[in-house]
């Protein structure tokens, strides 16, 4: 049996970089403010499980995730639980919001202000995706990323405000939201995958802060990150990052050409983009011929769609930045394509020394002992590790639940209750359920029982109690133990009648024990007299199937049931009083906290028989008269008003007249005899 492998530790930072045609997974430990990169595992989707960064078949991405969870385990010889992951999609909305603060005094900034500061600043960002054209105004965005492009501490321009005293503070933020859809499949990859998310970020954010470290952002630096469905795009100036954006065009427009002119399937069609720098390409085509053409064809073929490529990034750097940029890094797998970074820098007239693929300079912030990281393929995951492991991700909007980060999205003004309800809560764990009531007729008296309150929640927003409407900031800690379901009422015979119970009881007409545990609906009636808990042995002698007709009973013959549709199963008929209300199936909670009165029996007595081997209890009747078999005639289940046969009547095994006083435990037959054959004469 093998061993089983040691918990992640905290230290341990495990990311995914979830690709569209590829997942790529890091883990690694800070040292000495670098991330030593310890484990680095890739592994393609079998199927287009993705289209454009947008996760489709969550299943298919949840195998892969976990497959490559796996290998790094086997590396790193321990259980990864908590994973680091990156958000990208076709829908990404970048925003710009600015907040300040004045404050009544000169004093010094800490964090809590910050946080204020910086939280006032996102949600004006997000009020403006309404005003900005969002086609859908039902539509949900949320919150996946944000970065400060400037403060101001009474107007004068700072990097940082921690520590500084002043009186007027501000602050600019570029914030990016994603559809709801797209975060939401995310999270669900992860959970199906077996992992916890420890951390959310943008991949251009992620990618940004491995290629393009803060002491390089003085520049008018762009990033590209070329994957194979989007190329998110990040610009940075004047030592703060001022946009981002994405193009739905990338890598797969250059294997779909491929496919088109080749007439191939999509893996061959890569793999052929993979080979194009060698003399000759060979292939097999869809007819299955094998076919072989020289790389430099290869090469020209994709001319046209990787200039329209070079053409969209251009568009969009030039749109964002305003111009040009002073310098431009390519990441991704796409920007590995042969001659597309010369091609981007004729699209934005720069010189091509000043567009260079990201990796040289990873060094900054990550090193390995056993892996090479000088691959552009490598910016988003090595970007989101170094982005959790160094403190990068923007955490000043993080919210504490018990004491872990929350699973946080934003779409407006932010509750108690929404923050529970996005990490898995329910309205049940708040306001708990009453126990189920128990509710019962005793001899034509309903009774009710209350079941037991729930244990109240315990809601606490940082150290205080709340309530779940309270609104919630950045920098928030909540506390929340979930209440717990009261009980259920639960009551026996024996705790509604005593242990000195000397008579019998039935429960919705069948003997039951002392210890019979009620349910809400029972009917239960007494007797004075025991009543035998089991039912009557009536053996039916074997049938002949080669009789045709029934055989006639004699008196010494045994009793067999009637082979005749009887009525539903008896229960118990309160019938005396007009006023007897019928138990309800189940009480509300609204139901009157105390317990009733002790049971009190009636005066008449109920009567206790079996009819045709099955139990009946028959109310006491409101004079004291007594029953007779008559009275048991249209409980039988036969049609008095189309008999052709004669009826069989017996108290206890003797044949007895319709005037039979009926007593306790009497064994009543009434069922249809045997049909008369006419005889010659009467012919």
């Amino acid at each position: 049996m093998p061993e089983e492998l040691k918990h992640q530790d905290a230290e341990l930072i495990f990311a995914l970089d979830i690709g569209t045609r590829s997942i790529i997974g890091v883990a690694g430990r800070v040292v000495d403010e670098r991330l030593e990169v310890l484990a680095i595992e890739k592994e393609e989707h079998g199927k287009r499980a993705m289209l454009d960064g947008q996760i489709e078949d969550i299943d298919q991405v949840a195998k892969v995730a976990r497959r490559v969870t796996d290998k790094m385990e086997a590396q790193l010889g321990c259980k990864l639980q908590r994973v680091c992951v990156a958000a990208a999609g076709r829908a990404l909305r970048t925003e710009k919001g600015h907040f300040s603060i004045d404050l009544p005094d000169v004093a010094r900034i800490d964090s809590d202000l910050i946080s204020h500061l910086e939280s006032g600043a996102v949600s004006d960002a997000e009020s403006h995706l309404s005003e900005n054209g969002q086609e859908n105004p039902q539509r949900r965005f949320y919150l996946v990323g944000y970065t400060v492009s400037g403060y101001l501490l009474d107007r004068y321009p700072l990097t940082t405000l921690k520590g500084h005293t002043g009186q007027q503070l501000e602050a600019d933020v570029v914030a990016t939201f994603l559809p709801s859809e797209v975060v939401e499949s995310l999270y669900a990859v992860m959970e199906a995958a077996g992992l916890e998310v420890a951390s959310l970020t943008l991949e251009p954010i992620a990618a940004l802060n491995a290629v393009i470290p803060a002491e390089l952002r003085l520049l008018n630096l762009v990033l590209c990150d070329i994957g194979a469905g989007t190329s998110d795009i990040a610009v940075c100036r004047d030592g703060a990052v001022v946009g981002y954006t994405m193009a739905t065009v990338a890598g797969d427009e250059i294997t779909e050409e491929l496919m088109r002119h080749y007439l191939t399937n999509f893996a061959t069609a890569e793999r052929m983009k993979m080979e194009m720098d060698a003399p000759t390409v060979t292939y097999r085509d869809v007819l299955g011929l094998e076919q072989s053409v020289p790389g430099q064809q290869v090469r020209e073929t994709i001319q046209n769609a990787a200039k329209s490529l070079a053409s969209e990034i251009a568009q969009r750097v030039v749109g964002i930045n305003g111009a040009p940029p002073s310098a431009m890094f390519l990441a991704g797998g796409g920007s590995k394509l042969l001659g597309l970074r010369d091609l981007v820098a004729q699209a934005l007239e720069m010189d091509e020394k000043r567009v260079a693929l990201a990796g040289n300079n990873y060094d900054i912030s990550a090193f390995s002992k056993n892996h090479d990281l000088n691959d552009p393929e490598y910016a988003t995951p090595l970007g989101i590790a170094v982005s959790a492991g160094l403190g990068l991700i923007s955490d000043s909007y993080r919210i504490l639940l018990n004491g872990q980060p929350a699973k946080l999205f934003r779409s407006g003004t932010l509750t108690v209750l929404d923050l529970l309800m996005m990490n898995g809560y329910t309205s049940s764990d708040l306001l708990g359920r009453t126990g189920k009531n128990l509710s019962v007729s005793v001899d034509g008296q309903r009774m009710t029982f209350r079941g037991q309150s729930a244990v109240p929640c315990t809601l606490r927003l940082n150290g205080k109690e709340t309530a779940p409407s309270a609104l919630i900031y950045a920098g928030d800690a909540l506390e929340f133990v979930p209440a717990v379901p009261g009980e259920s009422a639960e009551r026996t015979v024996q705790d509604l009648l005593g242990t000195d119970f000397p008579g019998g009881v039935l429960v919705n007409g069948k003997p039951v024990p002392l210890d019979y545990q009620l349910r809400t609906g029972d009917q239960v009636v007494t007797s004075e007299e025991p009543i035998p808990l089991e039912e009557p042995e009536e053996e039916p002698p074997a049938a002949d199937s080669s009789e045709e007709e029934p055989v006639p009973l004699e008196e010494d013959t045994p009793q067999e049931e009637p082979e005749i549709e009887q009525a539903a199963e008896p229960k118990v008929q309160v019938e005396a009083e007009a006023s007897q209300e019928p138990a309800e199936e189940e009480e509300k909670d609204e139901l009157p906290t105390e317990e009733v009165a002790p049971v009190t029996r009636s005066v008449f007595r109920p009567l206790c028989v079996y009819l045709n081997g099955e139990p009946m209890v028959l109310p006491g009747k409101p004079d004291g008269a007594p029953y007779y078999l008559m009275d048991l005639l249209d409980r039988s289940g036969i049609d008095f008003g189309t008999l052709d046969c004669p009826v069989e009547l017996r108290v206890n095994g003797e044949e007895s007249s319709f005037t039979q006083t009926l007593r306790n435990n009497d064994q009543v037959i009434i069922r249809r005899g045997t049909r008369r054959t006419a005889s010659p004469a009467q012919e």
